[in-house]
């Protein structure tokens, strides 16, 4: 209904341009040149872009993507490493009076907040994390919304780091039979470093550092 809403909207607010702009310059021979049909200005008006950086920035949720942890530690450029806590749990977790430094350690470290005591169960029932959805409802949570938008919806279907080619092959299927016109397949601990990290500590692969090049205080060109 949200995205069915949004959708609506925006195609309505692109009729009324139209009048004004004109359509768009392919719109003869498209889908909307028929009789008795409305005349957008835009060939397409709605898609759910990637918002993982966005929503950081905004400090917001990523759109239909659920928490990918309450906390976890996040790898930025020099090699040093930052443990954050969802700030919506933080609160929550303070105003209940569950909150301690430990629990977000230990939620970083792996830990899921259902196998935790003394946390209330509909808390429990409210903050769940990526890697405990399973990847069926992933894609079905990005079929409703696919179904309500133009282009397409960016999703990523997170993988434990034992998925196999017949888990990651299903969900192509279900996304196909799903009408979806992409998805994204993430399995943890595919890649030697990963932005976000949760769970036990590996010994780190050695790589080449990533870290801003010198900048001269004079340029040309």
């Amino acid at each position: 209904d949200v995205m069915h809403f949004i959708n609506e909207k925006a195609y309505e607010a692109s009729v009324d341009l139209a009048k004004e702009r004109g359509v768009f310059p392919a719109f003869e021979s498209s889908i909307y040149d028929a009789p008795d049909s409305l005349r957008p200005r835009n060939a397409s008006c709605t898609t759910i872009a990637p918002t993982g950086t966005l929503s950081l920035i905004a400090g917001c949720s990523s759109g239909i993507e659920p928490l990918f942890a309450l906390s976890y530690t996040r790898n930025i450029l020099d090699g040093d490493q930052l443990v954050e806590v969802n700030p919506y749990f933080e609160e929550v977790a303070k105003s209940e009076g569950f909150y301690s430094d430990e629990l977000m350690q230990q939620l970083a470290s792996g830990a899921k907040l259902s196998d935790v005591d003394g946390i209330p169960d509909s808390i429990k029932r409210l903050f769940v994390t990526a890697h405990e959805i399973s990847p069926e409802w992933h894609v079905r949570m990005q079929a409703a919304f696919q179904n309500s938008t133009h282009n397409a919806v960016s999703k990523t279907v997170n993988f434990p780091r034992e998925a196999t080619r017949e888990d990651i092959a299903k969900v192509y299927m279900l996304a196909y039979e799903g009408g979806l016109k992409g998805i994204t397949i993430y399995r943890d601990r595919s890649r030697e470093a990963q932005v976000l990290t949760t769970g036990e500590k590996e010994e780190k692969a050695e790589g080449v550092g990533l870290t801003p090049r010198r900048r001269e205080k004079v340029t040309s060109g």
